[in-house]
């Protein structure tokens, strides 16, 4: 993939939305990769137990997700330079062949006089917004 270029770039510009399907085999590798076995995240008994409605998805698993739609976007996986996410809800995902799904898109709100691109980013799953005040600040050659 070719390397996006800053002059290219205008304000208002969509990204291409994206949909990540998200299985429970999922989060149990990425429990294993980031070592966060928290049982809401594997165990159904325990998540209800504690008030959710099923497994949730990690909430930095979630976060990852919506980083690939900027870095496949600038075509460069080291071009954010600032990330920040708030969580509104979470991302449920039952244990059944269809899973989840995590929707994301993005549009350009600035070019910054740094050569920096902010971009705004919405994501989405079972009808919720599941990040909100999604802002990523990507340098781009």
């Amino acid at each position: 993939m070719s390397r996006l270029d800053y002059k290219a770039v205008e304000v208002g510009a969509r990204l291409p939305e994206r949909t990540f399907p998200v299985r429970r085999s999922d989060l149990v590798r990425y429990a294993g990769a980031s070592g966060d076995f928290n049982p809401i995240h594997w165990n159904e008994r325990f998540a209800k137990s504690v008030g959710l409605p099923d497994v949730i998805a990690h909430g930095m698993f979630t976060m990852a997700e919506a980083g690939r739609v900027i870095t496949d976007w600038t075509g460069d996986p080291g071009s954010i330079v600032d990330y920040a996410v708030r969580f509104s809800a979470p991302v449920v995902v039952p244990d059944d062949d269809e899973g989840a799904e995590i929707t994301v898109g993005g549009k350009v709100k600035s070019k910054n006089e740094d050569g920096t691109v902010t971009v705004l980013l919405t994501a989405r799953s079972g009808g919720a917004k599941v990040l909100v005040k999604a802002t990523a600040v990507v340098r781009l050659p």
